[in-house]
């Protein structure tokens, strides 16, 4: 009876591979899309022909503000979304294990309580926006903080009132975790809290209100390569608070409740997600405004207040995306477990564990932990390629403008480089996703799967916060550039009351980070988070063929 539930909770697990393959869509194919359009339009629009930021007269503009929707809102939707489908399709297939949770149905309910109870709790927050008189950053940050406090409070008459008092009972490997109700709710609790501090400290590294923004600004006062040398430093550091953040809570989460502790930490993580939502989609929305501001020729002081606005959306999409980095991670390493639960049902081998000291998985590790640099690579060259292309096009119709042979821009055009790029270009970095683990599991066996997907997890966080964040800050210290709060410095070093402008040296450097860090915050950084999470969940799906059939090079052991 157990291994029949276990067999239909396996069954859930190709609705979370929908969800992330949508996802590949959203984010991958969105990224190109936008920073194709986005770095097209600067360099050709602004720097060659001298126009304006949104300029209707930029015929990459339209292009470049569908990309915003296209990979900040939808794909950021669908990568969250597919975060909550597999983070409960792991708890799902790892508490199969324990009788105590299967016997009443709660192994199910219990899930969807915890997310529900977020929906609920995030709902609740909204009033809570317009209490306080403070800068949008302050109101977003009091709403995360608020909704981890009040889920706090309310789960914990769900998990004592559905949880079996007597303990779980889950069994991972050959360990079996007598899990308390307090010890799941302090798992869960871990996955909140982590989520929050992640989101907080990415706020603190990318936001122009704070000293280390600001100093990436500063460094512009020398050369744009100073700008690009503190800002990956930037992004390096910004991973220190966030792992530790995750290595506590899988500590934590393992040692209660073993992979199903991981799964309530990454179902956790994610109970607030309107509010991530919330927070991520506000920068495409005001960065949109602006745009609709200056293509309208609206009074210049509109596009002032929406300047702020973007600038503040800056940092609240870095935040979103530090967020979903963070539950990635921990619902990859769900999948992970789950993945090992299912191998070691289909071999009949319940003794199973990974051992890095075995060569395949050895192998397949250090070759997981190349994939993310591999993938990174194939999504920046696209956006280069397709950059490229953007820029031939806009330079041909505003030099035919200037020539009278044109009357208006061609917008179209250009949406139509963007959206075939975009296709086109995702297909390289899809297919590494998807076929890397299952072409490793068929010719070298499970081991070597297992082998890519901890490599991929280890590596695979630390260049997407490192890019996300790297990214984030350099476009945020244009933005403190733009917005006149940068002095120079005389002989001495000392700050002097002259003011960078637009069109300063200053700035020049500011434009070429913030260039630099478009396709590593919008496309390389988040686009990670579906390298991980859809390598393990496509892993889980055909664990049953790579355990039986695969291995086709390995000498198996005779029964």
């Amino acid at each position: 009876m157990q291994n029949n539930i276990r067999q239909l909770f396996e069954l859930v697990s190709g609705y979370g591979l929908g969800g992330s393959t949508v996802a590949l869509f959203g984010r991958v194919g969105g990224g190109i899309y936008t920073k194709a359009a986005d770095v097209g339009s600067d360099l050709a629009g602004k720097v060659h022909a001298g126009l304006k930021e949104d300029s209707p007269k930029n015929p990459g503009t339209i292009a470049d503000n569908v990309g915003d929707n296209v990979g900040d809102i939808a794909g950021m939707g669908a990568d969250l979304f597919g975060s909550l489908a597999e983070s409960t399709c792991a708890a799902l297939v790892v508490s199969a294990s324990s009788w105590a949770l299967c016997s009443t149905a709660n192994a199910i309910y219990f899930p969807l309580l915890v997310t529900s109870t977020g929906v609920v709790v995030s709902a609740i927050t909204i009033p809570f926006a317009y209490f306080t008189e403070s800068s949008v950053e302050n109101k977003l940050k009091l709403q995360l903080i608020i909704s981890t406090v009040i889920m706090s409070g309310l789960l914990i008459p769900v998990v004592l009132t559905v949880l079996p008092p007597g303990g779980l009972g889950i069994q991972f490997g050959v360990t079996t975790y007598n899990t308390t109700q307090w010890q799941a709710y302090g798992c869960i609790m871990f996955g909140l809290w982590s989520g929050m501090i992640i989101g907080l400290f990415t706020e603190y590294m990318t936001s122009k209100t704070y000293r280390p923004t600001q100093e990436l600004a500063e460094a512009c006062l020398y050369d744009a390569s100073t700008n690009i040398i503190k800002g990956l430093a930037l992004g390096y550091k910004s991973n220190v608070v966030p792992i530790f953040c995750l290595a506590v809570t899988v500590l934590f989460s393992f040692t209660w409740a073993g992979m199903y502790g991981v799964a309530l930490a990454a179902i956790g993580m994610l109970g607030c997600l309107p509010v991530a939502l919330t927070i991520d989609g506000y920068g495409p929305i005001s960065d949109n405004a602006g745009g609709i501001a200056e293509m309208s020729n609206l009074d210049p002081v509109v596009r002032e207040r929406t300047d702020e606005l973007d600038a503040a959306g800056n940092t609240t999409a870095a935040v979103g995306k530090g967020f979903a980095i963070g539950s990635a991670c921990l619902v990859a390493l769900a999948l992970f477990g789950a993945f090992i639960t299912s191998v070691a049902e289909s071999t009949g081998n319940n003794t199973y564990s990974v051992n890095i000291l075995e060569p395949y998985t050895f192998a397949g590790l250090l070759v997981g932990a190349m994939l993310p640099y591999w993938f990174s690579a194939m999504t920046m060259t696209a956006v280069g390629d397709a950059a490229q292309m953007m820029i031939v096009e806009i330079k041909r119709q505003v030099d035919a403008i200037d020539r009278g042979q044109m009357t208006k821009p061609d917008h179209a055009a250009c949406v139509g480089i963007s959206t075939q790029a975009s296709l086109r270009k995702m297909v390289a970095p899809g297919a590494l996703v998807i076929i890397s683990p299952l072409l490793a599991g068929y010719l070298f066996w499970y081991n070597a799967t297992a082998g890519i997907l901890a490599g991929n997890i280890v590596s695979g966080i630390q260049i997407a916060f490192s890019a996300s964040n790297s990214g984030g800050a350099w476009d945020n210290a244009k933005k403190y550039v733009e917005a006149g709060m940068l002095k120079r410095r005389d002989a001495e070093g000392n700050e002097t009351n002259e003011v960078c402008r637009k069109g300063s040296k200053e700035h020049a450097a500011a434009v070429v980070g913030d260039t630099v860090g478009d396709p590593l915050k919008d496309t390389s950084g988040p686009s990670i988070n579906i390298l991980i999470k859809l390598s393990a969940i496509c892993s889980l799906v055909f664990a049953g063929f790579i355990a039986k059939d695969g291995g086709i090079f390995v000498t198996k052991p005779t029964a």
